[in-house]
């Protein structure tokens, strides 16, 4: 290691910090592609809310169609004895997000952040290998790593918005089994994330669960609720 000791000493203090914030990010990201590659991350999908928020309102034209039916099987007069807690409601939202998501984008995810730091890194270090500006270095890190980050926010909320307009029936998911991937909370009200299976493919969505145990990752689970905001709520099998 002779060779790395001599080429980092030569490195000036603002070249080092800055390998040091694109090489972690950089095998960060390659790791993230090859995971969504063989089907652990986002597969397409893309249905997890509090990664894809809507944009909708950025131009401040926002609308949607609601769309409320009644399931006839269930027995909507309660005169009768019919159980109003069986009457199945759906709510159909014509864009495809849900209200809370209208209006916003959000740019903290952790695919935004890695690929922020990630191109921070290196359009830091070949701007600073060039000019020897410390300050042009930073600025057009900053400028093109919002931008990359601008880009994937875009791309996970394209992605939700191609799932939610008919692609994936989250009522479909009840009673599916999956696995958690970030650790769920067992308080019933902090959210970790689960890969459910769909047909075919893996999707992944927020979860809790009211059993009172944390579940760590790895945990297989299956759905037994969904909350609003297409919450899972499940149980650990």
């Amino acid at each position: 290691m002779e060779w790395f000791n001599e080429w980092w000493n030569g490195l000036e203090l603002f070249e080092q910090i800055m390998y040091c914030v694109a090489i972690p990010a950089t095998l960060i990201l390659l790791i993230q592609t090859i995971m969504i590659i063989l089907g652990f991350g986002h597969d397409g999908a893309g249905v997890n809310p509090s990664d894809t928020s809507g944009i909708e309102g950025l131009d401040g034209d926002v609308s949607f169609d609601t769309d409320i039916s009644l399931d006839a099987d269930a027995g909507t007069d309660f005169s009768d004895g019919g159980d109003p807690s069986d009457v199945n409601t759906e709510i159909h939202y014509g864009d495809g997000s849900s209200p809370g998501d209208i209006g916003t984008m959000n740019f903290f995810t952790v695919q935004g952040i890695i690929t922020f730091l990630c191109v921070f890194g290196w359009v830091g270090i070949a701007t600073y290998t060039m000019s020897r500006n410390t300050v042009l270095a930073v600025i057009l890190g900053l400028v093109l790593g919002l931008a990359a980050m601008y880009g994937v926010a875009k791309l996970l909320w394209v992605s939700k918005k191609l799932a939610q307009n008919g692609t994936l029936n989250v009522k479909n998911l009840l009673g599916a089994s999956g696995t958690v991937y970030l650790v769920i909370p067992g308080d019933g009200e902090n959210r970790g994330k689960v890969n459910v299976a769909s047909g075919e493919r893996l999707v992944e969505f927020d979860a809790i669960t009211d059993g009172g145990e944390a579940l760590p990752d790895g945990t297989p689970v299956r759905v037994i609720d969904i909350r609003a905001g297409n919450v899972l709520v499940v149980e650990k099998i």
